[in-house]
């Protein structure tokens, strides 16, 4: 057998788990729980599903649960239920003696996955030829720790969508021109935020290794990566149109990933946080559209039935490699707990300039 189907039969989960009874998984969660006491943390991601957050110890954002984990001594088996870019910060922030596993081991991020080492570095290469040693870059904290390291090591630092623009002025404090990666409109609509004009803005285009831009690149301010959320750039212009007509009295927050067209027709736009505490604190019987995953939407209009809450985009679906966490999964990874089954593992050299990163933005916002 070849390795690299070796490592595919891994991945794959016995068939005992899909077959095991919603009553039956949850026991063994609930056994696990018991036996490992305060060794064994869960954290769970805001997108993950209802039966996942069931069991979670804490739920929040990524960087959110990675520093919850990380000042949680106790925890020994931190079982990081959200994907594979948030379990490695998870790995990169904890300590040695703690271990961090990833219940399906395929769950990736296709936004993270817009950004690979062997791109960027090409895309460095050639930005400073045609820029010289006047850009900073950044990444949001939904990239790889490849990427991660490379804005370390270039002096950069990470960002989160709650502090995008403190980071953002802190880099221009810094460089004339930054670099921003991989989700573009989160880069878009921080800048745009802050003043800088969208004719200030290039598009690197990592495939075709080109910035995609009309004019003299001396005006350029804000270089960004060509990628997106898969998920968030389906909220569309019609959706706002469509909810306008159809609920006049609504209010419409979204996710600043979201392209900047939406952004600029919303009435709101923040981070996940931010729409969280926008909506508990919301009058009674107050109306909301939300554009972000379908499975925070799902639990907030759960939680708030003295509002009216509706998805922007009614044909939304769930992010789908967040949602291959599942129930089955979470049982298997619990049971090879000791097996290092599902483990997620950052190489000494690569967490060492990620965290120069991550250390810049939280020693900074």
């Amino acid at each position: 057998m070849s390795i690299l189907a070796a490592l595919k039969n891994s991945n794959v989960i016995p068939q005992k788990y899909r077959t095991m009874s919603k009553e039956e998984l949850e026991q063994k969660v609930i056994d696990a729980k018991e036996k490992w006491g305060t060794r064994l943390f869960i954290p769970a991601h805001h997108y993950q599903k209802d039966e996942v957050v069931k069991f979670a110890d804490a739920t929040g954002d990524s960087l959110q649960l990675a520093q919850i984990s990380a000042a949680n001594k106790e925890a020994e088996f931190i079982v990081f239920c959200g994907v594979h870019f948030m379990a490695e910060t998870a790995d990169i922030l904890t300590t040695e003696s703690q271990k961090v596993y990833l219940p399906d081991m395929r769950a990736g991020c296709s936004m993270a996955d817009m950004a690979d080492i062997h791109q960027t570095g090409r895309a460095w290469d050639k930005l400073q030829e045609l820029f010289g040693d006047t850009i900073l870059p950044l990444t949001y904290v939904n990239s790889t720790a490849a990427i991660k390291a490379f804005v370390g090591k270039h002096g950069g630092a990470t960002v989160t969508s709650s502090n995008a623009e403190k980071m953002v002025k802190w880099a221009f404090e810094q460089k004339e021109r930054i670099l921003f990666l991989p989700d573009q409109h989160l880069g878009r609509n921080t800048a745009f935020t802050l003043g800088i004009g969208l004719d200030e803005m290039a598009v690197w285009n990592p495939i075709d290794n080109t910035i995609e831009y009309d004019g003299d690149y001396a005006k350029i301010k804000v270089i960004l990566w060509k990628g997106h959320c898969s998920v968030h750039e389906n909220f569309t212009v019609q959706n706002v149109i469509d909810t306008r007509n159809q609920y006049p009295n609504m209010k419409i927050i979204v996710h600043p990933e979201c392209c900047r067209e939406v952004v600029e027709l919303a009435d709101l736009a923040g981070s996940t946080n931010y729409i969280l505490k926008a909506i508990e604190s919301a009058e009674l019987g107050s109306e909301w559209a939300i554009g972000t995953e379908m499975n925070l939407v799902n639990r907030i209009i759960e939680n708030h039935p003295d509002k009216k809450i509706i998805s922007l985009n009614p044909n939304m679906c769930p992010c789908m490699t967040m949602n291959r966490i599942d129930l089955p999964h979470l049982v298997w990874c619990l049971d090879t707990l000791e097996d290092d089954k599902h483990i997620i593992k950052v190489d000494k050299l690569t967490a060492s300039k990620a965290i120069f990163a991550l250390e810049k933005m939280l020693n900074y916002a």
